[in-house]
């Protein structure tokens, strides 16, 4: 077994993007372990971190982590960070004229951030009997500032504080990690990045310097580098720019892997007619070229679907979140990643992400779709095969993609993931001569069990599992977003809590995911083409292709998405097929 450590950068391109990144880095520094004497755990935080140094020679550890966003987004962070500040003397000034200065008041932070501001100037003390990173009055192997949170365990309410992603930012960052896009404003009608051609022109000039130093900086310190987890969002420009990035990244970076991750979040403040079809125009391209540009291309949603009268949202059976504040759907989506990504995370028998691609991605079938139970419902004190036996008639598994699966269980490849069963027993412990009540309980190792159980829906597809018991931890600032069912760990009670009782704080949680390709994927990108094929974009949103694409451009991207839909027919009779659906192949 290796343990050789293949490292990954991380793009994050626009802001639902960095807000479900946000979180997602959030739970892996949770999960970092500071101190030499605890045994290495299943997950290789080298994979996605760096270690660095201050200039006051402070050993850091940040993220292999680029972050584009719009002019405004940042709120209270500063570009550049603070973890490498000079400490520059303002007094320094050298011009002798006279002065006029306009003093703006800052943005008011809320109470989260506040105590982190406390914690790092020594204000306050942290609580590290809920955090991995030890006490130490001395030095330490990563400096204290580093992981700020493993602070005081109080709760937080940020619903109605959190306007920006950095509103909820545990992590210091790299200086070299933020870039901020000038030429649009995030907040405002004006001068919005509203529209796919606008994102394609944006990489060039400064965009595209900044961006190829940031890349070549984190590229050239990596020893064995399999490539780029790309963190996109599909509603608006940022479709555009990201279809352009991964561009750049296949020419440049060639058999390296580039797995891209299409961001949509339920809803959008200030929806009009006119934007939602520019959503629809931006879901469309970018899936055609984001797909042509990736390993694969998994858009990540918990709308009911892209067009513009969607299904009510993914619900959940044991959260309760609110679909409408990006700072809970994100939080859900993060959650549902941090499992997506466990095979080429592992520290031990990790698969690089272009073999997860290649047994996905087969015969030009790039677009994958994506399934979760947050959180995965089992007992406490049960074994996998009772929690399994108690999901007998489906999957415990919701969609992640607005993709619903296959009726039938026809299915050309899938990727499971079983994390954070900790403590829990994998097979069944029935005692001797007693005749097992399933037959997933007469097996003898948790991959079996996992196994035997998707391939009674999915009787002849291709099957990759893997089975990590570390749980996604969870800390301040995530929503607690779970109903009273869970634990402390995020298992089911065998009892409700009397009313009036104290409700336990949810610190981890067990996620199921499942990545797949199939022939349900047909039906979701030809509904995606009718529904922008039944409208004449020149009469209904000209403005849309004022800034490209040409509309020589935009009929060959629905060309290819009618071709990329063929690629998951289902021939063999097993999918019945609608008129509409014969109609647009």
């Amino acid at each position: 077994m290796s343990s050789l450590c293949r490292e990954v950068i991380t793009l994050q391109l626009g802001h639902y993007s960095n807000f479900v990144g946000t979180h997602w880095w959030n739970l892996q520094d949770a999960s970092l372990s500071y101190d030499p004497e605890t045994p290495p755990g299943e997950i290789q935080s080298d994979v996605l971190f760096r270690e660095g140094q201050t200039l006051g020679g402070h050993v850091t550890y940040t993220p292999r982590l680029i972050v584009m966003d719009l002019k405004g987004s940042l709120r209270t962070l500063r570009q550049e960070g603070r973890l490498y500040d000079a400490g520059k003397d303002a007094s320094t000034v050298t011009w002798e004229g006279n002065l006029m200065m306009h003093e703006e008041s800052p943005p008011e932070k809320n109470s989260f951030l506040e105590d982190l501001d406390k914690l790092d100037k020594g204000e306050i003390l942290a609580d590290f009997s809920s955090s991995s990173q030890p006490q130490h009055s001395g030095s330490v192997s990563v400096d204290t500032v580093n992981n700020r949170l493993a602070q005081v365990q109080k709760g937080y309410r940020l619903e109605g504080s959190v306007k920006v992603w950095s509103d909820f930012l545990r992590i210091h960052l790299h200086p070299r990690t933020i870039s901020v896009i000038h030429h649009y404003n995030h907040d405002g009608e004006a001068h919005r990045l509203e529209a796919f051609g606008q994102g394609e022109a944006l990489l060039q000039g400064s965009v595209l310097e900044d961006l190829e130093d940031k890349l070549h900086f984190f590229v050239e310190e990596c020893d064995y580098l399999q490539g780029f987890q790309v963190l996109c969002d599909l509603a608006d420009g940022f479709a555009g720019l990201g279809s352009k990035v991964t561009e750049m990244l296949q020419d440049s970076y060639g058999g390296r892997g580039i797995l891209t991750w299409g961001l949509a979040p339920v809803s959008h403040p200030n929806s009009s007619p006119v934007k939602d079809l520019y959503r629809l125009l931006n879901y469309t391209l970018g899936t055609v070229h984001l797909a042509s540009h990736s390993s694969f291309f998994c858009p990540l949603t918990l709308r009911g679907g892209l067009g513009r009268r969607p299904s009510p949202p993914t619900a959940f059976p044991y959260l309760n979140y609110d679909p409408s504040l990006w700072y809970h759907s994100s939080s859900v989506l993060a959650l549902a990643l941090d499992a997506l990504t466990v095979p080429y995370r592992l520290r031990n028998n990790s698969v690089p992400m272009w073999q997860v691609a290649d047994a996905l991605a087969v015969s030009g079938r790039k677009v994958v779709a994506a399934y979760g139970a947050v959180p995965f419902p089992m007992m406490h004190g049960c074994s996998l095969p009772d929690a399994l036996s108690a999901c007998a008639d489906a999957p415990p598994w919701k969609p992640l993609s607005a993709c619903s699966e296959s009726a039938d269980g026809r299915c050309y490849g899938q990727w499971a993931t079983l994390k954070g069963f900790e403590g829990q027993r994998l097979i069944s412990s029935l005692a001797p001569g007693t005749k097992p009540p399933t037959p997933l309980h007469s097996l003898h190792s948790g991959e079996d069990v996992l196994a035997s159980y998707i391939t009674s829906f999915y009787p002849t597809a291709p099957l990759a599992l893997q089975l990590v018991s570390t749980p996604s931890k969870l800390t301040p600032p995530f929503p607690q977003i779970f109903n009273h069912s869970l634990d402390a760990q995020g298992f089911l009670q065998s009892q409700h809590p009397p009313p009036g009782s104290l409700v336990p704080v949810v610190s981890s949680v067990p996620v199921m995911t499942s990545l797949q390709s199939g022939p349900a994927l047909h039906t979701w990108l030809s509904e995606l083409h009718r529904g922008v094929s039944a409208f004449d974009i020149r009469r209904v949103a000209p403005s849309f292709l004022s800034q490209g694409p040409e509309m020589a451009d935009y009929k060959e991207a629905l060309e290819q998405l009618r071709l990329l839909s063929r690629c998951y027919r289902d021939d063999s009779g097993g999918v019945m097929r609608s008129s509409s659906e014969e109609e647009d192949d």
